[in-house]
């Protein structure tokens, strides 16, 4: 098998979605993400006492989360405030929605 050299180039959507489904790969994100989703707003204290974590590690996951751009921060001295970002929110349900179901409707004899 012969291996080409040629750089593999991604469009800007391949991109958003990849960065998202990374943010979304660990359990512990995905359930920040669910009660956040569920609320206006979440302090990460609170958070801790909901997720029996230790609070540096939950802000590990929250940063994740901020890059990915599905939640945003707001600081209000001694603490943060996260919520959903509820335009990223939006995008990212619309993207693997179309990610899912573009294929979908290919017939396969496998």
């Amino acid at each position: 098998m012969q291996r080409t050299l040629s750089e593999v180039t991604y469009n800007e959507d391949e991109m958003a979605l990849a960065g998202m489904a990374k943010a979304l790969s660990h359990p512990v994100r995905v359930k920040i993400l669910k009660l956040l989703s569920g609320e206006c707003c979440c302090f990460t204290g609170e958070l801790t006492e909901i997720i029996p974590m230790a609070q540096s590690t939950i802000s590990q996951h929250l940063k994740a989360l901020l890059e990915a751009g599905l939640i945003q921060g707001e600081i209000e001295p001694p603490k943060v405030k996260y919520c959903i970002n509820r335009t990223n929110w939006i995008l990212a349900q619309r993207m693997f929605s179309v990610f899912f179901t573009e294929g979908s409707s290919a017939e396969c004899d496998c």
